[in-house]
């Protein structure tokens, strides 16, 4: 009986102690205790208070009241029995500590206590403690007493306060900054008291919070003095996750400080991929001379050839590899190997990636029959899916060219199908000279026009020594205007990216003279934008806009090849960001239905990749203006019938905008993962509310946002959208579904596009189209990808998303216009994005050396406790192995040691000098 009589006071107390603390000790838990009236909450009549409990509040009353006697001989002692009760008191996460709650009420005495002491050790002792019980009062945003009297006593050992305390400063920290700043006040004592905070932090593994509060304070770049060789992973780990989720420039400054703690800690395959991220060629540079290591030199310029860069280095013979390595010039041979290996190297033909027979059967043969336009998608097929191989049934065959398919298409359709043959001799310059060479000795013009391009689509991404593609179609004299046009376009594939000067002395004056076709201009414009993508090229720039500005040229521009004149300008400025509103503002002056589109591209093109949600926003905007509306207005006081004329012209720009703006949100979202699902979702919402003109874009951007990377939300959805009632929308639907599962050969869409080529026997285009999509999806028989991010995906290649972008352009309001016309070479833009998805190990003597590793999901391990693990899901194969979107590998075991930041593409790999086999 005794026992059941004690339960209900254990009970009781137990409730009160629960009661008591709702919330989390520190900064959110103190919201409780401060609500209410404060005397009534706190003052708890002893009936509620265990004997425990009672006994420490009476202590405390006790010592509050030793503090407010005049005795001074008695403050140290009592200020340090208060002290160690706080510091000693246990109490669970969810309760806020007793001690603080005891106190609480005597606050404003203590305080007024204060300000009445004389300076002294006792004051900054008094300030110390009400500083801690300053966390209780954090429900009122304009009391910041923590950080007040931490600052009155600055000469304390903050740390023993514990964790909670310090983060909360950290919050009171941040509010201050921001006070100080707007009213312009002096700050130097809160950046002190800061540094104090990021050592403890540091110390106690808590780098996001280091890191958070610099940040706050836009001191980063102090980050540097605090790392050391057991925090700076850990701390550039979640610096680097941080940056799509900054604006500029503060983007920036994260990825310079990261790059210096790099290259501090003698990591230069890290740096060298943070150098690439800024677009700084001398940061690109010094890291490549940073070191001495001959091996690790050929490692930083695979990274630096990947993304396409050039780099020339003196002459040399221990450059002359270096170079090699620079220009890409070993990738035919390791991807040779890795074909081998999956034993892929067989020529396929189109029959064998259409296979008809699975088909339905009723409409089989019709799908099949020998048309022109058939044999043109059988062409550009053939070329997709033979890339890279050098070998192919249709083209290369026993008796040459007057024996080769070319002959078998019509007009037009021979430039397309003489350009596949440099297609099949991807990278492979030099026994693809010979080969293509044939075609520009037949008479006829177009298959001319089709060798040249062939030459440029085969020296895309690969630099050879005496630059054969230049002085083979630099020469522009007297040739005919397609043999032009297509000779413009291979030299843009051929040196996209490489900022090379004398593409000025051969296009410049394409660009601005008013006598010549607006075709050849516009493609002069859009080549020098790929040579100099992203590098702000003035005397570019300045051409194109003057050839806005001209009046002989006004008519022109309504031409439907204005556009990519307007792509040119834009890709100067890719990834540049702020500094493309100089740009902006000149457009805004020039009086023409082509500069809306073309200042909004241009925007795009500066924000791609950065996830920045402003930009979202104001292309969100642009998709919601109704243009219809501005019409009707305008029609109530038209007077003349030209008048309406102009006006239906004006709205075509306005809806070109809106297009533009569509494909913006997927190219600014596809930076970071949250804004990728969050665009995929406005898509959704555009294709059910947003007129014509944007539901003929939605498909092309979500193409766009997830290229080589087949995720089943965005194939199905598009797999939907490709019965749309309006066949521009389901032909850019198709399209998009080749995109999306480019290189992958992956089942599911393979077996759509059957049943979309069954669907659609009797619609030429969009057959076609089902065509194309097919030889997208089985391109390089699988081994490639056209997914620009790479490294990782933390590198935006933008010589890839520029070829992007340039087929999305040309098909996006109406695919009729340019690919599906007579302008289907268009689609060898996808070039420039096409990249082995292949994982190669080489010794330092860059020989192929075959390992074990392990390949599997990639996992997201920033602000992770402990050492965890960065692959799920893995399977053990032995190099080359492919790697699919999302996955990652790694070394099996220590035996050797890489010398890449990320195991992809080529790897070069060092023996292990500490290991010993089990």
């Amino acid at each position: 009986m005794a026992k059941e009589e004690k339960q209900p006071a254990a009970q009781d107390k137990g409730k009160g102690k629960a009661d008591d603390g709702k919330q989390t000790n520190g900064v959110a838990g103190t919201k409780e205790a401060g609500n209410g009236d404060k005397k009534e909450d706190h003052d708890l009549p002893p009936a509620e208070l265990s004997e425990e409990d009672q006994k420490l509040k009476d202590e405390l009353d006790m010592l509050v009241e030793r503090l407010t006697e005049d005795d001074k001989s008695l403050y140290k002692s009592a200020l340090d029995a208060i002290k160690t009760s706080i510091k000693t008191s246990t109490s669970s996460m969810t309760a806020i500590p007793l001690p603080l709650k005891f106190l609480r009420r005597h606050y404003d005495t203590l305080c007024q206590t204060y300000e009445s002491w004389p300076a002294g050790e006792e004051k900054e002792s008094l300030a110390d403690t009400l500083s801690v019980l300053g966390m209780t009062y954090s429900d009122d945003e304009d009391r910041r007493d923590t950080i007040k009297y931490r600052l009155l006593a600055p000469g304390t050992d903050i740390g023993s306060w514990g964790h909670e305390y310090m983060r909360h400063l950290a919050l009171e920290i941040g509010q201050e900054y921001q006070r100080r700043l707007d009213e312009e006040q002096d700050f130097d004592d809160i950046a002190d008291l800061t540094r104090t905070l990021v050592t403890f932090f540091l110390k106690h593994n808590a780098e996001a919070d280091a890191v958070d509060v610099l940040s706050e304070l836009e001191m980063i770049e102090e980050m540097k003095k605090f790392v050391d060789k057991d925090t700076w992973a850990r701390v550039w780990l979640y610096m680097v996750s941080m940056v799509p989720l900054l604006t500029y420039p503060d983007n920036d400054r994260f990825l310079r400080t990261a790059h210096d703690i790099y290259v501090q800690y003698k990591q230069l395959a890290q740096a060298m991929s943070l150098a690439i991220r800024l677009n700084d060629m001398d940061l690109i540079k010094a890291d490549l001379e940073a070191t001495d290591d001959q091996a690790l030199k050929r490692q930083l310029a695979f990274i630096i050839g990947r993304q396409r860069l050039c780099i020339d280095l003196p002459e040399t013979e221990e450059n002359r590899e270096l170079q090699e390595c620079l220009n890409n010039a070993k990738l035919p041979e390791h991807f040779k190997s890795l074909a081998k290996e999956l034993n892929v190297l067989d020529p396929k033909v189109p029959e064998d990636i259409y296979k008809s027979h699975l088909e339905s059967s009723r409409t089989a043969g019709m799908t099949n029959t020998d048309s022109a336009r058939h044999n043109l998608a059988s062409a550009f097929v053939n070329g997709f899916v033979n890339a890279g191989f050098g070998q192919d049934k249709l083209m290369q065959v026993e008796g040459g060219v007057a024996k080769s398919w070319v002959w078998k298409v019509k007009e037009e359709g021979t430039i397309s199908t003489a350009a596949s043959a440099g297609m099949v001799m991807l990278w492979e310059m030099g026994d693809g000279l010979d080969k293509i060479d044939a075609y520009t000795y037949v008479p006829d013009e177009q298959v001319k026009a089709g060798a040249a391009l062939a030459m440029g689509i085969m020296n895309s991404g690969v630099r050879y020594e005496g630059d054969p593609t230049m002085a083979l179609l630099g020469d522009m004299e007297g040739k005919s205007v397609a043999v032009r046009v297509a000779s413009i376009m291979g030299m843009g594939l051929a040196y996209a990216g490489s900022n090379k000067e004398d593409m000025l002395e051969v296009l410049l004056p394409l660009v601005t003279d008013t006598s010549l076709d607006m075709q050849i201009s516009a493609m002069a414009a859009l080549s020098l934008g790929l040579v100099f993508v992203g590098s702000a090229q003035s005397d570019v720039s300045e051409a194109i806009i003057q050839t806005f500005l001209d009046e002989d040229r006004s008519h022109q521009l309504k031409d439907k090849w204005t556009r990519f004149m307007t792509l040119g300008l834009a890709l100067l400025y890719f990834g540049q960001q702020e500094e493309v509103d100089v740009v902006l503002e000149t457009l805004k002056a020039i009086e023409h239905p082509m500069s809306k589109p073309a200042s909004v591209l241009a925007d795009i093109c500066a924000w791609t990749g950065t996830g920045a949600v402003l930009k979202l926003q104001q292309l969100l905007h642009i998709c919601n203006e109704h243009i219809e509306e501005k019409e009707d207005e305008d029609e109530k006081d038209k007077d003349k019938k030209d008048e309406d004329g102009e006006e239906k012209r004006d709205t075509s720009g306005d809806q070109l905008v809106q297009a533009y703006a569509v494909i913006g949100l997927s190219l600014v979202g596809m930076g970071e993962d949250v804004g990728q699902e969050m665009v995929l979702r406005q898509f959704g919402h555009l294709m059910h509310y947003g007129e014509a003109n944007i539901r003929k874009a939605v498909p092309l951007a979500m193409g766009l946002i997830s290229p080589s990377n087949p995720q089943m939300k965005v194939y199905d959805t598009l797999s939907r959208y490709t019965h749309d009632n309006d066949i521009d929308v389901a032909i850019n639907a198709i399209f998009a579904m080749g995109m999306v599962g480019a290189g992958t050969n992956n089942a599911r869409i393979a077996q759509l596009l059957r049943q979309l080529a069954s669907y659609y026997h009797r619609d030429p285009n969009a057959l076609f189209m089902v065509r194309i999509a097919q030889g997208l999806l089985h391109m390089g028989k699988g081994t490639l990808t056209i997914n620009p991010f790479h490294t990782d995906r933390t590198v935006l290649s933008r010589v890839a998303t520029a070829g992007l972008l340039t087929v999305a352009v040309s098909l996006i309001d109406n695919p009729k216009a340019f690919i599906l016309d007579k302008d289907h070479y268009l689609l060898y833009y996808l070039v420039t994005a096409m990249h082995p998805r292949f994982l190669v190990t080489l010794d330092e003597d860059l020989k192929p050396v075959q390992v074990n590793v392990r390949v599997g999901q990639a996992v997201d391990v920033v602000g992770q406790a402990g050492r965890p693990k960065t692959i799920t899901g893995w399977q053990t194969q032995s190099t080359p192995v492919l790697l699919a979107a999302g996955e990652r590998a790694e070394l099996e075991d220590e035996e050797w040691l890489c010398l890449a930041s990320v195991m992809e593409g080529m790897c070069i790999l060092r023996k292990n000098p500490d290991w010993q086999a089990p």
